[in-house]
């Protein structure tokens, strides 16, 4: 199979969808890979390193995915790249679909096979390549948080452990997933008063044990994120459903119990988020004001720092990618229920439930 791996162009997106270790495995099978000229400087691989991998070098992003089958990216093709997908063409990313109507419609008329990362699920109902990322962006969460919180950036000022004599900040995280988990652990580690809230009471119970003494658990119900939120410094919001918008967990009027300068952190934005007031942001202009909260929403956390998050992406695609590779789509698909649930939109039809629910389209699963 000849497999494309271009540059990414969303702003500020520094990461590259296989390393070149991963291109060495692809070749090793007898594909072709070929990568976009510096489509993995920002994270640390040149050309050099790729070409001694076996890849071969392509000048712009028009000649990759005309000649791939499969495109292997990061995030989801921007409007310059939609006319730039092909029918029949093979897209391995993340889509988040349900945050973005031009994007689903876009990849409908492409009539493209689109296979999102963010859907493939395991049996135990894990994302196997949601996973790496949300570890990533649960852990900058907090970090992100913590720096938005200094006055200079806008914040009320306070350090997260405080000092002897002077109380830490309060942080709350809304969702006890990966991204909540890794947040929380993250705000314990800077020895801030940390609250997890899920409305998983085994999940909660799991927490319970497992966590340093300074996080506590909190069952999810908006009578207690009301109450939490009047005295919370620092909120992230991690809530997923997978495939699916993001529940509005904080709204609007809620804002106006919170302090001024106190920091929300939408880490659910690529699927929609889970604040009302939330709309996604870029590394380059990450925060803004309403009702004198500061909002960090950014949809793409992990690319601020590529190196870790792509080597981290591409261990858990690669195997996924050589499936697809090694035996085409339709027959790796068939024999894997795990990549069967990553096809959103397959040849202008939605075979995604939840993508098609959210634009009111036909929804068309394929028959296998």
């Amino acid at each position: 199979m000849i497999i494309g791996v271009p540059k990414e162009i969303k702003n500020n997106e520094n990461r590259v969808g296989m390393t070149p270790s991963g291109v060495q495995e692809m070749t090793r099978r007898g594909h072709v890979v070929y990568v976009q000229s510096s489509a993995g400087a920002n994270s640390g691989f040149t050309d050099k390193v790729y070409t001694a991998a076996g890849a071969k070098i392509l000048p712009t992003i028009e000649e990759v995915y005309a000649i791939a089958d499969m495109i292997v990216k990061v995030k989801e093709p921007i409007s310059s790249e939609y006319a730039l997908v092909r029918k029949g063409q093979l897209v391995f990313t993340y889509f988040h679909f349900a945050s973005s109507e031009p994007l689903t419609k876009a990849m409908i008329d492409s009539g493209a096979v689109c296979c999102a990362y963010e859907t493939v699920e395991r049996k135990d109902r894990s994302l196997p390549l949601l996973t790496p990322m949300s570890e990533v962006a649960g852990r900058m969460a907090t970090q992100e948080g913590c720096y938005f919180l200094e006055r200079p950036r806008g914040g009320k000022g306070k350090l997260m452990g405080g000092v002897p004599g002077v109380k830490p900040a309060k942080v709350f995280v809304i969702g006890a997933g990966v991204v909540g988990t890794a947040a929380a652990r993250t705000a314990a580690g800077m020895g801030a008063d940390v609250t997890i809230c899920d409305i998983s009471l085994p999940r909660l119970a799991y927490l319970a044990d497992v966590m340093p003494r300074n996080v506590k658990t909190l069952m999810s119900s908006e009578y207690n994120i009301r109450e939490e939120l009047k005295t919370a410094d620092l909120v992230v919001g991690s809530v997923l459903v997978p495939g699916a918008k993001a529940p509005k967990l904080v709204t609007r009027e809620m804002l106006s119990l919170m302090e001024p300068g106190s920091v929300l952190v939408d880490v659910a934005i690529d699927q929609g988020g889970c604040f009302e007031t939330s709309h996604a942001t870029t590394h380059e202009e990450p925060t803004y004001y309403v009702d004198g909260i500061l909002h960090y929403c950014v949809a793409n956390i992990p690319g601020a720092v590529p190196y870790t998050s792509t080597l981290a992406l591409t261990n858990a695609t690669l195997p996924y990618a050589i499936q697809l590779a090694d035996k085409g789509w339709r027959k790796a698909c068939a024999e894997s229920e795990e990549l069967r649930k990553g096809l959103n939109v397959v040849e202008g039809k939605v075979v995604y439930k939840e993508v098609a629910e959210a634009w009111d389209l036909p929804f068309e699963p394929l028959e296998w």
